[in-house]
């Protein structure tokens, strides 16, 4: 019964338990929501997402986030597309958009770690900065005609499912086992907790954060080529609005912006929720502009909770302590 009671207090456990009530709800409100074709599209559509979403919960466990993610997406897309369309090989042409990816958290875990800037000043700058170089190389024109070999990395069906879909659960299973087992990753707990004590007790605060952003935008920048290989083009408009979308499904997943909390599986698990969410509203024929509003409503909710969460937490901590105090002071006239 006690570890019955333990995995139900879970934030992962709850998410799951509202995801299945989702489904359940669904089956019955619309024959089509458990068609074959619904549910791959929805694994489909979340893949993108879910792969970002990897990196951005080992960022926000470490206090920080990212907002120029959407347009990492675009800009490295386009990139490679680029390099393909005057000849250069696929496959240097998908390092070089890695690379990019790389460079573009390099330039953001920096100014965030060793200039001091605010996370989301510097994310938020480099948002409009790197969707300003999209349209600008790209003359706001979509890129098409790529190679049918680079069609490939986003288009091959794998035991009946798209690589995107199998892309996104390896990286949900390594990104766990890595954030819960791996002592390198680990130590981002302690610097979301409190970077003052993490970095006293010798743990190198400002390589973890820079790499962090590395990392992230790397992913971003994978997202962006999968993205781009999927639909055969570059869109100068990919990724617009996934940062607000990763980062409601991180949080709803259990991590918290004041950073020391936070699960891969449980971000994976928001992910879904929120790709159950949109998928429900268009199959019951709500109005496709509702659904911006319904994104923007959950990352308030899931904000709200947890900044509830968290003074909950505080208010027990304090009763513990008022509770010690007061045995302490009987002991002592006793």
């Amino acid at each position: 019964m006690g570890f019955i009671r333990k995995i139900t207090r879970l934030r992962e456990f709850m998410i799951f338990a509202i995801v299945l009530g989702v489904i359940v709800i669904m089956s019955f409100a619309s024959p089509y929501f458990l068609n074959s074709a619904n549910i791959l599209a929805l694994l489909l559509g979340l893949s993108i997402e879910t792969i970002i979403a990897v990196g951005m919960t080992n960022l926000m466990v470490s206090g920080g986030f990212d907002m120029s993610v959407g347009s990492v997406v675009a800009f490295t897309g386009a990139a490679a597309a680029m390099c393909m369309d005057i000849g250069i090989p696929v496959i240097v042409a998908v390092l070089i958009g890695l690379a990019i990816g790389a460079l573009i958290g390099l330039f953001n875990g920096f100014i965030i770690a060793k200039v001091g800037i605010n996370p989301f000043v510097t994310t938020l700058a480099s948002m409009s900065l790197f969707r300003g170089l999209t349209l600008i190389i790209t003359k706001g024109q979509n890129i098409a005609g790529l190679p049918s070999s680079f069609k490939a990395i986003g288009q091959k069906v794998f035991l009946g499912v798209q690589t995107p879909i199998w892309y996104a659960i390896i990286l949900v299973i390594v990104g766990d086992i890595l954030l819960r087992k791996a002592r390198f990753f680990r130590q981002n707990y302690y610097i979301g907790g409190n970077e003052k004590a993490a970095f006293l007790s010798g743990i190198a605060v400002d390589k973890i954060k820079i790499l962090n952003y590395v990392i992230t935008a790397l992913l971003a920048a994978f997202a962006g080529i999968v993205m781009t290989s999927r639909l055969g083009a570059a869109s100068v408009t990919a990724g617009t609005g996934l940062e607000l979308k990763v980062i409601t499904a991180v949080i709803i997943g259990g991590a918290s912006l004041q950073g020391g909390e936070g699960t891969v599986i449980g971000a994976f698990m928001g992910s879904v929720l929120m790709a159950l969410i949109t998928n429900a509203l268009t199959l019951l024929g709500v109005d496709v502009y509702w659904q911006t509003f319904v994104i923007g409503a959950t990352l308030l909710i899931a904000v709200l909770v947890d900044r509830m969460g968290k003074i909950r937490k505080e208010r027990i901590k304090k009763g513990k302590k008022g509770g010690v105090n007061k045995c302490n002071t009987q002991a002592m006239k006793g």
